[in-house]
């Protein structure tokens, strides 16, 4: 657990490639199974915050890209995700195709309306991942 400490004290660093890599090192944890689920819904929840309020693209993305890597080990709740939504409509493609892929990860009807406005996003690269997600929030399985 010292790899999870280090790196959740990175993520509050003052450089933005240290908490660039400290996310990345999230998803490595997080995509393995170092982590127990109290400890995955920590870090998690650290990532969120990180994703929704960190200036930086390239960290943002990071902090996105291992909380998908969760769901590889965990099931986690919507409600633990739910604090991205409100990001959403500012957020770039490649940062929103995340977050509506997290959004349908949880596996919880409750998300499909979230996505559900995407599905007529005018970018197309967008449009194209709110069905997979409204699906798997329906329990469907999918992979992206």
């Amino acid at each position: 657990m010292n790899a999870m400490s280090a790196a959740l004290e990175a993520l509050t660093d003052h450089e933005p490639d240290r908490r660039d890599v400290a996310a990345d090192i999230h998803g490595d944890l997080l995509g393995g199974t170092a982590l127990d689920a109290d400890s995955a819904r920590l870090v998690v929840g650290r990532l969120v915050s990180l994703a929704i309020d960190e200036p930086v693209t390239k960290v943002r993305e990071s902090a996105l890209n291992s909380i998908s890597e969760a769901f590889n080990h965990h099931r986690l709740s919507l409600d633990l995700v739910d604090p991205l939504t409100a990001a959403m409509p500012t957020m770039e493609r490649e940062l929103l195709e995340h977050a509506l892929y997290i959004l349908g990860a949880t596996h919880d009807p409750q998300a499909r309306p979230l996505i559900e406005p995407f599905i007529n996003h005018p970018d197309p690269e967008v449009r194209e991942e709110p069905r997979p997600a409204a699906a798997e929030s329906d329990g469907l399985a999918h992979n992206s």
